[in-house]
Formats: structure tokens, C-alpha cells, sequence
């Protein structure tokens, strides 16, 4: 759905400040998370650690044009001649009562989902069992705080038939906002723990602040063996359709008649009685967080109209819910579960009990920090974790943080240990020692515990490449110059930012506002995302394996197959995506990955229309000869085909789909096909691929002379004998070999490197770790530098000789040679 700025203006209460028209479909509090700027609208909102007023300039310069403020900016007019801002007393009340005021739009069943734990698990596996027979919305994820429920409620569309939302609060009073959004038909209960218990007075406050969630629900599910509930339930004078499920009680509206579990097919059978009818089902789990959830899940279908046959039907094919918690393999033999989903008692209570679960040989080892918002002293705290790891079989215990180490004593682990905080434990022979082992990771997330896995290599070479990072941006500017104002751009910093080191490459790239950085593989996206870039990244060769690295990192995958289409579509679903934009790619003749523009549209257009775990944000193609005249010709058949297919793309969907085909020879070489945004990648470094002039330099691989000597005429130099010597000569040895990626058909003298400004002739093979050059006849001595390519010996040079590209000199030098930047 739409809604104009005025509308949007008048829903809100806010006073407008600009005249700019516009329709707003998306809504952003993230700026490092903006897809589509011409229909957004930003939230300007402020926290104890962060102003969004802050990243107005940046958005504008992006193309946001909609902002809702609590302060306009000074000169607006002046600074942001072609925005809107609605000034509000408080941006986060304006979210939420936008949200509100959708809401209203839908008269369809609504779910409301609270509780300490479970609240993901069961709204995930409720859409898993309600969505072959409905058209399902429901919360991103986790997104139930008070910035999460408004942009999740936000999502309902025309065709919606139920919504699913989680609600989550920490304190006294902050029900009460995420009710008057959410306005569920139906209230869940999930299970009541201890998290956040220090900001309540008790148990019994915190419940009845988690059943304001309900007040006006037509009906209410929950669990009525715990007496807490059951008392505050007593106590609210609910008027709604009480669905309690219990155990113990037969006159419950679900009484469960027997829970069964089969360790060898790793599944538990759930026999019922619902409203006096008997049911059974069967799922694919025998943990009892998943058994309790799948009760609660029942409850709930079962209310919305799924007959105990459809239930029956649906429930062994329960995907698990993938929220925080992975496992993965480990060094030196162990197996690592990571769980930082929260840090309460319960959840660690489950935990535990995943990992008891894996039964898999192996000593079961926990690394736990210090635990926050219980409510508990710290003392009883930790006497029940105690409890809890004994329980659950735990063999060695590590504590981190000083609470716990206070509370060492009470740790009744025979192997146990305590570090102040996660660095001492790196530096111990308690971590060096951790072997064939099953490590759970459960950690408050301030403590680091990504660190535990991630060790650190200093990385000494004598030999350096210098980038020189103000030729990135000559290079960035002279190809903007062919480029219209509002036509963005994409900067290509696949390979290691072609062997330049893509984080700095990234770093100027952001600053300098390009609209999208491209890599080739999630992997390098998120070695991005650590380094702090913001920018939108493009995955241009996405793997199936990767799909939730994608989602964890903010990456936007290139979409070239049917098969990568579903199985992408799939993912997002099961990880709770909606709307996670993509990159559609056609094949106009390269012949390598994408859609064919005139067979596949029509099937890409009715799989795409039919799901709503993706959207197109763009949609292009590749010259297969854009760097040469001799195929205009050919160049020509691929745009009129990608301008049918793409066109067709755009007429089915009311959004803006960017269109790109334009790549470094084709900014210049086409200019009038530059469309919504072009590629930059090769001349971004200082190679235009039209010629293969030298624009600026920015890669310089440099090393140094090790050690020289005199050679007399008739001996050979390096393996096998090839470096014959025809004269008495001074051969000097750099560090430098194929492994840091010289070439080595470089070697017996087909190419030289520079010696003080003389070229030196590569002697005799290249080795792996070493070269050997001919100084006869130059002024030089050990220590003096080398230049193999840079500033003064192109690198084309280089890939002339070897009969290669200059992409495969730049991105053959190895991880190894560190990276040096500079600018003046």
C-alpha cells in the first residue's frame, strides 16, 4: 500500500515544511538499511546513544526526499530544496501512530504473540502451518520492540488475511502502545521467565503488563498449568474466549492427553483433545521448548478454522526456526552451538538443553558471561545455573566477567574456570587447550564473544602493494563526469577490491556517497559489514549456501535462475524475511548466468508477483564487447533486448526498479544507455578498458632487494637450471614470488621490474617465495626498493606479456602482501 505525503502528513499530526509531492510505501529508522529512496519515508529518531537527525544529509544525498523530524534543519530550503519535513513533538510517537492508523485499514484476524521466550518460534511456525491456505504477514524476525512492532504492522497489504506480530517489553507501561498498534483479534501467551525481571516488582506485575497485550482480543491462548498466569488471568476479568491447553487440567480447551518422544527418530508425538474432539500430531523435534510451542501453535490454528487432519498433516513438516542460535564446526576437532538470543535463565535452560541434545561424542563444554536483567541476586543466580549445567550434563565451565568470577564457589563443576573478560581468556592456555569438545557459546552481547572464534595474524612481508586511495576517487570522478546527475552508481569491489583490499576501497567509496558497492560473494560482504561500511551491497554470484549470512548481513543477492529464485524464496520465509530486495540479471548474450529477456518473463513475473520474501530493486545485464567498436553491432541486439525484457519487468510492478547495463568501457562508450545506474569496476583502478590507458594509478606492488651477488658467465641462476648467465653479472634476490602473485611466465627475462627508475630483467624461473633479477650495470645494494607494477611500470605491461587482462594481474597478488594506503 501507498499513502500520499499529505496523507501521511495529516495521520501523524505533523506540520509540513516543503511542497515536494510524493507517495510513501516504505518506512526507515536504519539509514545503513535504505533500498528504495524515492518512495521512503525516515524516521528521524532519537535514542540515548544515536540521533537520526544526524543522517538527514546523507539520505538526501541518496535520494530520500520524505523525513519525519523533531527538528527541521536549519535553511532547509536552501540545503534540501526538493524535501519534505513533518516536524513532530516525538518521531517515535509518529511511527507508532502511522502504524496505528494502517492498522485500522484491516479488518482480518491478527494475532498477538508475548512472552518471555517461544514468541519467534510460534510465530514462525504458525505462518509455516496457516500459509498453504492463507495469505500470511507477520513480524520480521524478531521485530517486536517499539520500533520493530510499527515497521511490522506496516506491512499489511490488500492481500492480507492474517497477520502474525510479536510484542516484547523490558519494563512497566510499554504494552500499552504496542496494543493500540498491533490491535490483535487474538492474544498468545508463550512461556513466562525471568528476563528483564529486575525492572519489575514481581512476577505477577510483569504477567499482567504482558496481558495488557489482550484486553480487547476476542480470544486469548495461553498455558494454564502456570499459576502465575492463571492467577493474573483471574485477576484482568478477561471478556474474551478463554483457550487455555494444559496437562493437567481435562476441562481445558485443549487437554493434553500424552507427550511421547522418540530419541531415535528425533520426534514427539502430541495426543489431544480440543473442545471435546481427539486429535493427534506428530513433529520433528523432541525438545521441550519446541513441544510446548507446538501446543501453543495448535491452540491457535486450531482457533483459526485448521481442521485436526489439516493439523495433522502440517506438523511433521515444521522447519526449525532459525533465530540466533547456530551451530558450527570448530577448530581442532569441537563442534560450536552459538547462542546469543538472549541471556536469561530460561533461554539458557533451553540451550543447555540443545546441547545435551546433540548427542555427539564429545566433551560438552559452556562458555557463559555474566547475566544481566534477571532480577535475581547473584548468588541465587548463579546456584541455579549451577543447578542447570549439572543438570544438563555440562563437563567444564568457563565463566567470563567479574560477576562471575565472584561466584566461582558456587559453580558445582569439577573443571571450571573464570576470566575477567573475553581477551584474558583468549590469551589463556584454557583457550589454546580446547579441544574435541562441545562448546556452547552463550554470551550478553556486549561481552564479545564473536571474538572467542576469530583470531587475529600479524602479517609481516617485506613486500607491500601501495593504494593510493585519491586515485580511487580521480578514477571515481572522471567516470561520473559522462554520467547524468540523477544517474546513480554501482562500484565494483569483487576479489579483494581487485587485489587493492576491499574494506579501504569501501571506506572512500561510502564516503564519497556511491549508491551501491558490489562483491562477488557473501563472504566478502560481511567482511565489510564488520568493518563498519553501511553502504548497500550487491552479492553478484550469491550461493545457496549463504542465503542467511545475506540476511544476517544486509546483502542483496544477484538473482539469475528459477532455481536460485525459489530456493532464495524459501530461505527468506524461513528465516521470516518480507520484501528483502534483489538484483534481477538477464542473459542478452554474455551466455553466463540470467533470465532469457524474451522466454523467462512472463514465468519471472507470476513466480515474483506471487510471494512477497523478495522484491526487484533492480534489473540489468552485461555487454558482452562494450571495451571495443568492432561489436557496436552485437552491443546494439543486447540493449533493445534488455530494454524489451526490463520494461516488461517494470510494467508489472507499481514500484522503481533501477535498471543497469552500462559497465567502466560502457559509461563512456554508450553514454546514452546509461539508464537508472551504471558499474563501475576495472577503470575504478586506473585501467580503461577501452585502450588500456593508464588513468591514475592506484595499485603499486613494491618489494625489496634481499641479497646480492656476483654470478660469473656460464652459470645458471634458480631451478632446472633456465637462468643461463652469458656474462660476468650482479643478480639480486627480492621477496617476491608466485605465491604473492608473480607470474611466473614473468621469469627468464621475458619481463622486468624497476631498480631505481632502471628496469631489471626477471632471471631463471620465479620460485614461490623468490625472484631473482639481473642489477648489472645499476646503482643499487640490498635494502634499495623494487617496483614489479605501479606508477612508473604500468601493470599492463605485465598482463601484455603474459597474454592476459589487467584484472588478473590486480587480483593475482596474494592475501599475504600487506596493503598499504595512503592520500594526500
Amino acid at each position: 500500500m501507498k499513502y500520499s505525503i499529505e496523507k501521511v502528513t495529516t495521520l501523524i499530526g505533523a506540520r509540513r515544511y516543503g511542497t515536494l509531492q510524493g507517495d510513501i510505501r516504505w518506512l526507515l529508522t536504519d539509514s545503513r538499511s535504505l533500498c528504495f529512496p524515492e518512495e521512503t519515508l525516515f524516521f528521524a529518531l532519537k535514542t540515548q546513544r544515536n540521533d537520526g537527525h544526524r543522517y538527514i544529509d546523507d539520505l538526501y544525498r541518496r535520494g530520500v526526499r520524505h523525513f519525519v523530524v523533531e527538528q527541521v534543519p536549519e535553511h532547509y530550503e536552501v540545503r534540501f530544496p526538493e524535501a519534505n519535513f513533518l516536524r513532530v513533538p516525538h518521531t517515535l510517537a509518529a511511527l507508532q501512530r502511522l502504524a496505528e492508523r494502517h492498522r485500522d485499514e484491516f479488518d482480518v484476524p491478527v494475532v498477538g504473540i508475548t512472552g518471555s521466550n517461544g514468541k519467534t518460534m510460534v510465530k514462525e511456525w504458525l505462518y509455516q502451518l496457516l500459509l498453504p491456505s492463507q495469505k500470511i504477514v507477520r513480524s520480521p524476525r524478531s521485530y517486536n520492540s517499539q520500533i520493530g512492532v510499527p515497521l511490522s504492522v506496516w506491512l499489511l497489504n490488500e492481500q492480507t488475511e492474517v497477520g502474525i506480530f510479536e510484542a516484547g517489553i523490558s519494563q512497566p507501561g510499554e504494552m500499552l502502545a504496542l496494543r493500540d498498534i498491533i490491535q490483535p483479534t487474538i492474544g498468545v501467551l508463550t512461556c513466562l521467565g525471568s528476563a528483564h525481571q529486575e525492572n519489575f516488582r514481581s512476577m505477577e506485575e510483569k504477567c499482567m503488563e504482558k496481558l495488557e497485550l489482550m484486553h480487547d482480543t476476542q480470544a486469548m491462548v495461553y498455558c494454564s498449568d502456570n499459576d502465575v498466569v492463571s492467577r493474573c488471568i483471574r485477576r484482568m476479568h478477561y471478556q474474551g474466549e478463554k483457550i487455555a491447553w494444559s496437562q493437567c487440567d481435562e476441562q481445558a480447551a485443549l487437554f493434553v492427553k500424552s507427550i511421547e518422544c522418540s530419541k531415535d527418530s528425533d520426534s514427539t508425538v502430541i495426543t489431544y483433545r480440543y473442545k471435546g474432539e481427539d486429535g493427534c500430531f506428530e513433529i520433528p523435534f523432541i525438545d521441550e521448548a519446541s513441544v510446548e510451542n507446538s501446543i501453543t501453535c495448535a491452540a491457535v490454528a486450531l482457533h483459526l478454522g485448521l481442521t485436526a487432519e489439516q493439523l495433522a498433516e502440517r506438523m511433521p513438516q515444521l522447519e526449525p526456526v532459525a533465530m540466533r542460535l547456530e551451530v558450527k564446526e570448530g577448530q581442532r576437532g569441537c563442534i560450536l552451538i552459538n547462542d546469543s538470543y538472549n541471556s536469561d535463565i530460561n533461554s539458557l535452560d533451553i540451550a543447555l538443553d540443545f546441547m545435551q541434545r546433540r548427542n555427539v561424542p564429545l566433551k560438552p563444554t559452556l562458555v557463559l558471561s555474566d547475566m544481566f536483567q534477571t532480577g535475581t541476586s547473584p548468588e541465587a543466580l548463579y546456584a541455579q545455573v549451577s543447578d542447570l549445567c549439572v543438570k544438563r550434563g555440562v563437563e567444564k565451565f568457563i565463566g567470563i566477567g567479574p560477576e562471575l568470577s565472584a561466584q566461582a564457589d558456587k559453580i558445582r563443576i569439577n573443571e571450571k574456570y573464570f576470566f575477567a573478560d573475553v581477551q584474558h581468556f583468549l590469551s589463556s592456555e584454557v583457550f589454546q587447550s580446547l579441544r574435541n569438545e562441545l562448546i556452547l557459546l552463550k554470551g550478553a552481547r556486549h561481552f564479545g564473544f564473536d571474538q572467542i572464534t576469530e583470531q587475529l595474524e600479524q602479517k609481516v612481508h617485506e613486500t607491500i602493494l601501495e593504494v593510493n586511495l585519491n586515485a580511487v576517487v580521480d578514477n571515481l570522478n572522471y567516470y561520473r563526469s559522462f554520467l547524468k546527475p540523477d544517474t546513480k552508481m554501482v562500484c565494483m569491489i569483487k576479489a579483494d577490491g581487485y587485489g587493492a583490499g576491499a574494506v579501504e576501497i569501501a571506506k572512500t567509496l561510502q564516503d564519497h556517497h556511491v549508491d551501491y558497492l558490489a562483491v562477488a560473494v557473501a563472504d566478502e560482504g560481511v567482511t565489510l559489514r564488520k568493518a563498519g561500511i553501511t553502504a548497500n551491497i550487491m552479492i553478484m554470484n550469491p550461493e545457496m549456501t549463504a542465503f542467511k549470512t545475506m540476511f544476517d548481513y544486509d546483502l542483496e543477492p544477484e538473482v539469475y535462475s528459477f532455481r536460485l529464485l525459489d530456493a532464495l524464496i524459501r530461505a527468506a520465509r524461513k528465516e521470516g524475511i518480507t520484501g528483502w530486495p534483489v538484483h534481477i540479471k538477464l542473459d542478452t548474450g554474455m551466455h553466463r548466468l540470467g533470465f532469457d529477456p524474451e522466454n523467462d518473463m512472463d514465468e519471472l513475473i507470476d513466480r515474483l508477483k506471487h510471494q512477497n520474501a523478495i522484491i526487484p530493486r533492480s534489473v540489468f545485464s552485461h555487454f558482452v564487447g562494450s571495451d571495443s567498436d568492432d561489436f557496436d553491432t552485437f552491443s546494439a541486439e543486447q540493449f533493445a533486448k534488455f530494454d524489451a525484457g526490463s520494461k516488461k519487468l517494470q510494467a508489472a510492478f507499481s514500484h522503481k526498479i533501477l535498471r543497469h547495463m552500462d559497465n567502466s568501457a560502457g559509461i563512456e562508450h554508450f553514454p546514452e544507455r546509461q539508464m537508472d545506474m551504471c558499474r563501475l569496476g576495472l577503470g575504478l583502478y586506473g585501467v580503461d578498458p577501452r585502450d588500456n590507458r593508464i588513468l591514475s594509478t592506484v595499485s603499486t606492488l613494491k618489494t625489496t632487494i634481499l641479497q646480492m651477488r656476483h654470478v660469473p658467465a656460464g652459470d645458471t641462476v634458480g631451478y632446472s637450471r633456465k637462468g643461463r648467465i652469458d656474462r660476468d653479472s650482479v643478480i639480486a634476490a627480492i621477496p617476491i614470488g608466485y605465491a604473492d602473485g608473480l607470474n611466473r611466465h614473468l621469469g627468464n627475462r621475458h619481463c622486468y621490474c624497476l631498480v631505481n627508475g632502471q628496469k631489471a630483467e626477471y632471471v631463471g624461473n620465479i620460485c614461490m617465495d623468490v625472484a631473482m633479477i639481473d642489477v648489472t650495470g645499476i646503482d643499487c645494494r640490498e635494502g634499495d626498493q623494487v617496483e614489479i607494477f605501479g606508477e612508473h611500470l604500468p601493470v599492463t605491461v605485465l598482463s601484455d606479456i603474459t597474454d592476459t587482462i589487467p584484472y588478473e594481474i590486480l587480483t593475482g597478488v596474494s592475501n599475504r602482501v600487506k596493503r598499504v594506503y595512503f592520500q594526500d
